[in-house]
């Protein structure tokens, strides 16, 4: 800190000691030899805001110093409205805490809006046309030196695409030579249909995007035979590739041929583009990615000191990039590979916390990001995400936990909450990523969000698979409105399979999944389920959810223990309603006081034969009156069984389930059945702004 700006806060903080906050300002035209003890530059031009977060939080470091190292204020640092180009991301250790007397704020000033930005402006651009094509090329010094490189480019605060080939929609993979690999390992290779690749001269630029079961794998290429249809890879797919998966290549030269795509030569340090009609890219705002990070908060739980109460209020954060580092190796399979077993978990947050407790990112804005947009692991306890919009994701929304389990209560992660948060148009480049995922973690609480356009699971819980040791408990998941999973809402997709609106693994006891409204979720070949309870679920409780629209069905039991599913409503399954997987010797869950309602496909699918399971006091109601089974068995074979002695096959009398409306009218016979009305007025985000204002349901009404 310059020792001229040390000297006049020193002066300012001696006047001011009285003050009951001291404040802090940081602005675009501000200076850091500054005070920063005013929100704009004096007449003169002699003091004013600083011009950099990182200065202002070495001033509150100096300020602490003066204080004997402990605040004795709270302190607020304004942030002004601008974009703010970071070099490298802002670190905060346990030095820079507040306390629940005296938090530090970072916060937006007034009702501006800064943006603080990990990319960089790109400028220089001029017209060049190659082979026909009419371009915008500009020259990036810095590639050509092997110094940097970027996978992501927005023009005027929009994502642009690399070269891809088909523009829209998907291939498939035609054949799989080596048929001897186990479905774990992953391959080198595939041959494709004639005419759809060729062995362009830039092809070893590009990158194969294979999805395969629930992942996606990024292959970049090595080599096209095109006589024998043949495409090979320098890292591995995460599993055994199938006929049939679909795939798509981009970043190719020749395969810049529409509106918005783009191509970055590393060989020529040159960036071409394709412009949109009328765009001029001499006038038009373009930026790349630089950074992968934006904030790290550094605590030391193994040492129990923690970074704790930093606020986080009213902020943009955005333009940030993830990828492969070199010699990356994915945890499993153990070999050298292009993605992650499952939700692109290993694809770190803009915002890194490790060691944090009672930290907020209150009404921030998180976007135009390529990796997850927040991160709380190791030790990072009583923390929340409130009222942020989260959307234009590389990969997913919140991560809170770790994948490995803390036998030390200190440095494991607990009590957290994503509350009121409007999360949406995630998994852009790691298709396979969630919009919160909640690891070996407990007592956190995920609720009153909207969650939409993933092509994967919308919200995880749990990361055991079976029966054994897991940290996931008292998770609670409510009044969450969750829809266009797997699909997007403009119709792109299903590209993957097995997944959930929600989706859990492992012993929870205490998890509960209630008062959520979840509809339109989509799998590929199998595994579009709203409710999914994967492998080892176990007590866990879902209540009072609408499930509505779904390709695979309105709940899944793969496997697990002593559940219980009470007073939903399933509509509209496509393939089928309820489905179980795995026989087991004890009873797999407790199906009660639900409704289940369809047109077509089955009720239910997959493995009855054992009874080791429940249901009572249901209504199941097949449109138009058809006859309902059980698997292969009637209604009175099924009840001769001991299953559904009380339920009713009876129309529920939904006010207007064809315009959305699954309000029961008074007369709806499930109420001599227990069942209690569904209030679902209260789902999603309660700050109802611009942003939440059209997608907030009423009751169990929903947009189609």
């Amino acid at each position: 800190m310059e020792e001229n700006s040390v000297e006049v806060m020193n002066m300012a903080l001696k006047k001011g000691r009285n003050e009951s906050t001291i404040l802090v300002y940081v602005a675009s035209n501000g200076d850091d030899t500054w005070s920063g003890r005013m929100p704009e530059p004096n007449v003169d031009g002699t003091d004013g805001p600083f011009a950099t977060l990182h200065h202002a939080v070495e001033a509150i470091r100096q300020i602490k110093q003066l204080q004997g190292g402990e605040l004795k204020q709270p302190v607020t640092i304004f942030v002004r409205s601008g974009t703010y180009f970071l070099k490298s991301p802002l670190v905060l250790t346990p030095d820079d805490s507040g306390s629940a007397d005296y938090p530090v704020t970072f916060t937006a000033y007034r009702r501006e809006r800064p943006i603080i930005s990990g990319g960089r402006r790109i400028t220089g651009w001029k017209h060049e046309t190659i082979e026909g094509k009419r371009l915008w090329a500009v020259e990036i010094p810095e590639v050509k030196e092997g110094k940097c490189f970027f996978r992501q480019l927005w023009v005027n605060g929009q994502r642009r695409i690399r070269a891809r080939h088909p523009n829209k929609g998907y291939l498939r993979v035609a054949e799989v030579p080596d048929t001897t690999t186990r479905w774990n390992e992953g391959q080198t290779c595939f041959r494709f249909y004639e005419d759809d690749l060729k062995a362009w001269s830039t092809v070893t630029d590009g990158e194969v995007v294979v999805m395969n079961r629930w992942v996606e794998s990024r292959l970049p290429i090595a080599s096209v035979d095109e006589s024998e249809r043949l495409i090979a890879f320098s890292k591995r797919s995460v599993f055994q590739l199938d006929p049939g998966d679909l795939y798509y290549v981009e970043h190719v030269f020749e395969l810049l041929d529409a509106p918005g795509e783009w191509f970055l030569d590393r060989g020529k340090g040159v960036l071409y583009y394709y412009p949109l009609p009328s765009e001029d890219m001499q006038t038009v705002e373009t930026i790349a990615p630089v950074l992968a990070q934006l904030i790290r908060l550094e605590g030391q739980p193994q040492t129990s000191r923690f970074v704790e109460h930093l606020i986080f209020r009213g902020l943009g954060f955005a333009n940030t990039e993830w990828y492969y580092p070199e010699g990356f190796h994915a945890e499993w399979p153990k070999s050298d590979v292009g993605g992650f077993p499952q939700a692109a978990f290993g694809v770190p947050g803009m915002v890194y916390g490790e060691g944090i407790r009672h930290c907020v990112f209150d009404d921030c804005i998180f976007t135009h990001l390529g990796n997850y947009a927040v991160e709380l692991t190791r030790g990072c306890q009583h923390n929340r995400i409130s009222g942020c919009a989260v959307f234009d994701l590389g990969a997913g929304g919140v991560k809170i936990g770790e994948p490995s389990i803390r036998g030390d209560n200190v440095e494991q992660s607990h009590s957290n909450k994503v509350v009121d948060c409007h999360i949406h148009d995630g998994g852009l480049i790691f298709h396979s990523s969630v919009a919160v995922w909640i690891g070996q973690s407990f007592n956190n609480c995920v609720a009153y969000n909207h969650i939409h356009d993933f092509y994967y699971t919308g919200i995880s819980v749990g990361w055991t698979w079976g029966y054994g040791q897991s940290l996931a408990a008292s998770n609670i998941v409510e009044f969450n409105h969750v829809h266009h999973i797997g699909v997007r809402a403009d119709g792109d997709g299903p590209i993957l399979s097995d997944m959930g609106g929600v989706y859990t693994l492992g012993i929870q006891p205490g998890t509960c999944i209630r008062f959520n409204l979840f509809h339109d979720i989509a799998g590929l070949r199998y595994g579009g389920w709203g409710i999914y309870f994967d492998e080892g679920s176990t007590y866990i409780k879902a209540e009072n959810n609408i499930v509505i629209r779904t390709t695979h069905g309105g709940f899944h039991q793969h496997y697990g223990r002593e559940n219980t599913l009470r007073n939903n409503i399933f509509a509209l399954g496509r393939d089928t309603q309820i489905q179980r997987t795995r026989l087991e010797q004890h009873i797999s869950f407790t199906f009660e006081r639900n409704i289940v309602y369809w047109r077509e496909g089955s009720l239910l699918t997959g493995n009855f034969s054992d009874f080791n399971f429940i249901f009572d006091y249901n209504l199941y109601w097949r449109i138009g009156g058809l006859e309902v089974r059980f698997t292969s068995l009637s209604w009175q074979e099924w009840r001769a069984q001991g299953m559904d002695r009380n339920s009713l096959n009876a129309d529920p009398l939904f006010i207007a389930p064809e315009s959305n409306d699954f309000r029961l009218k008074p007369s709806s016979p499930t109420f001599k059945l227990g069942f209690q009305p569904i209030d679902l007025h209260r789902v999603g985000p309660r700050k109802v702004d611009k942003s939440f204002k059209e997608a907030r349901p009423q009751f169990a009404r929903v947009k189609a």
